[in-house]
C-alpha cells in the first residue's frame, strides 16, 4: 500500500461512519479508529514504510491553556516536557514561596523523552508563585516560576 492510497483511505475513513478499521496486508497493518468526535490513527507497521502526516481532522485535538499573564520576572521552561518540583515524589520541592534562589540552583526537574533535565536559575531571585503542578505538561518558554529578581 502506497502513501497516496493510505491518505486516500484515511480521508474515506474521516467522512464515513465507522468508527474502527483495521487492514492487514503483505507484512503492513493499518488500523483506525474514531471515539467522541475526535480520531486516533496509530499506524503499526511490521515492515518498514514511510509515514505520511495525517491530515488536520485525523488528529486528535488537545486542549489548550490561557496563556500566563505574568507581572514582573519568570523563569520559563527550556523545553516541552513533563514539570516536576522535586526530585522524588516524597521528597520536598526544590523551592517554595518565599524562598531565595541564587543563580544555578536547581528549582525543577523537566522530564523530556524519558531524560531527567534539572532546571537551574538563571540569575538570583525570590519565588513568588509556583505556576505549575507536578506532572503537569509544559511548552517551551511557559512560565513556572513568578520571580523577583534580587
Amino acid at each position: 500500500m502506497d502513501m497516496k492510497q493510505i491518505k486516500t483511505l484515511m480521508q474515506e475513513f474521516d467522512a464515513s461512519t465507522l468508527s474502527k478499521m483495521k487492514i492487514v496486508q503483505d507484512g503492513f497493518s493499518l488500523e483506525l479508529e474514531k471515539s467522541l468526535g475526535t480520531v486516533a490513527a496509530p499506524v503499526m507497521m511490521a515492515a518498514p514504510v514511510a509515514v505520511a502526516t495525517a491530515p488536520a481532522s485525523m488528529v486528535a485535538s488537545t486542549t489548550q491553556e490561557a496563556p500566563v499573564v505574568a507581572s514582573g520576572d519568570a523563569i520559563l521552561s527550556p523545553m516541552v516536557g513533563t514539570f516536576y518540583s522535586a526530585p522524588s515524589p516524597d521528597s520536598a520541592p526544590f523551592v517554595k514561596v518565599g524562598d531565595r534562589v541564587k543563580k544555578g540552583q536547581v528549582v525543577a526537574i523537566l522530564e523530556a523523552m524519558k531524560i531527567m533535565n534539572e532546571l537551574e536559575a538563571e540569575f538570583d531571585c525570590e519565588i513568588l508563585e509556583v505556576l505549575k503542578s507536578d506532572g503537569q505538561a509544559v511548552e517551551y518558554d511557559m512560565p513556572l516560576y513568578l520571580v523577583k529578581k534580587l
